[in-house]
């Protein structure tokens, strides 16, 4: 099989020849493995890797943005600059107070600065043998959280719930939009629209079930219908505990879950398995932290076996990670392992891998 196909038989919840890989790493540690392994760019990696995944992107040309400011990180669609470490945290929130008459006039990015037009060539570059991930992440959750502060967002959505309900309207507009655009002009071309938004925390949900189904679910659910109508399989990023929250997102047609932290509660692999593992395709599941990060090439080799065992039977699993960004400070040689342990024992039948 090439890798898109073994990747659309996982989303079939059937047996490919074998496990497909998923390799999400920080940009830090890219470079990296690819340093250390003397690989010419990224591309090689991923080829060394076995990555069975490429992302497509549209390109910004709106207005010209302003400089990032010393010691700010990141800056997202909607203004709000980030500080510290990764993507960092939020340095103001600006709709902490608004009315909803402010709200609506907030400056709103505009759809049209966000250049569609080569994405079509852009995934036709790997000739049809990977499966293609496009659409707009749209972490509309994380925006809200952003804009508002958290500890507001949820006191809002007892006191002022219409003030809620409009800062995600506008956000969830914006990300609908270019994912349309992107679609109208390349959905032939992708495999799977994948987005993201954390709804869980180390020890459960971050949201009440009456509160998710109220404020996040309905954005969610017009996200993964917008991918089915255009034919896509849709896969969630979600970080965290959030086990209650799965009947829900399956009842609202979500094919994909991605990455699975084992370590976090509720969580346990071969209980997910068992109650979802045949209409929800599980992506990542080996820990990030306590095997990648603190174990040996010897132990990481050993967890990612007994994680395929419990996973692989009747398809439904991409392995790889359970976070989405492999951290820096994870060895390469523990990077590694894990890629080849999936070769090693995440054949189906004992099928040779294409």
């Amino acid at each position: 099989m090439t890798p898109r196909e073994r990747v659309l038989t996982v989303f079939e919840h059937e047996e490919p020849d074998a496990v497909p890989k998923w390799l999400g790493a920080s940009p830090e540690l890219l470079q990296k493995a690819q340093d250390e392994l003397a690989l010419e760019d990224e591309e090689a990696l991923r080829e060394r890797i076995g990555d069975d995944f490429r992302r497509v992107f549209p390109i910004y040309v709106g207005p010209e943005l302003p400089p990032l400011p010393e010691g700010v990180t990141s800056r997202t669609p909607f203004g709000i600059e980030r500080i510290g470490m990764g993507y960092g945290q939020p340095t103001s929130h600006p709709l902490a107070d608004a009315t909803l008459a402010e709200i609506h006039a907030y400056p709103w990015p505009d759809p049209d600065w966000m250049d569609v037009s080569g994405i079509r060539a852009e995934a036709g570059r790997w000739g049809g043998r990977y499966a293609i991930l496009g659409g707009e992440w749209a972490p509309f959750w994380h925006d809200a959280i952003d804009l508002l502060g958290m500890e507001n967002l949820y006191l809002k959505m007892y006191d002022e719930p219409a003030v809620v309900d409009a800062v995600m309207q506008h956000v969830m507009c914006y990300y609908l939009q270019v994912s349309r655009r992107t679609f109208d002009a390349a959905a032939d071309a992708i495999d799977i629209f994948f987005i993201g938004n954390d709804l869980g925390s180390q020890n459960g949900p971050l949201l009440s079930p009456t509160f998710f189904d109220r404020f996040l679910m309905p954005h969610i659910s017009r996200l993964i219908d917008l991918g089915h109508a255009y034919g896509l399989k849709v896969m969630l990023h979600c970080c965290g505990g959030f086990k209650p929250l799965i009947p829900a997102l399956i009842d609202a047609g979500l094919d994909g879950i991605h990455a699975v932290q084992p370590s976090c509660t509720g969580m346990d692999l071969a209980t997910l398995k068992a109650e979802f593992g045949d209409r929800l395709v599980f992506n990542g599941c080996i820990d990030s932290h306590h095997v990648l990060i603190e174990g040996t090439p010897e132990s990481v080799r050993e967890a990612t076996r007994q994680v395929l065992e419990i996973m692989m039977p009747g398809g439904g699993f991409v392995a790889g990670a359970s976070h989405d960004y492999v951290l820096p400070e994870t060895l390469v040689a523990n990077l590694v392992t894990m890629f080849d342990a999936i070769r090693e024992f995440g054949q189906y039948g004992g099928a040779p891998r294409a």
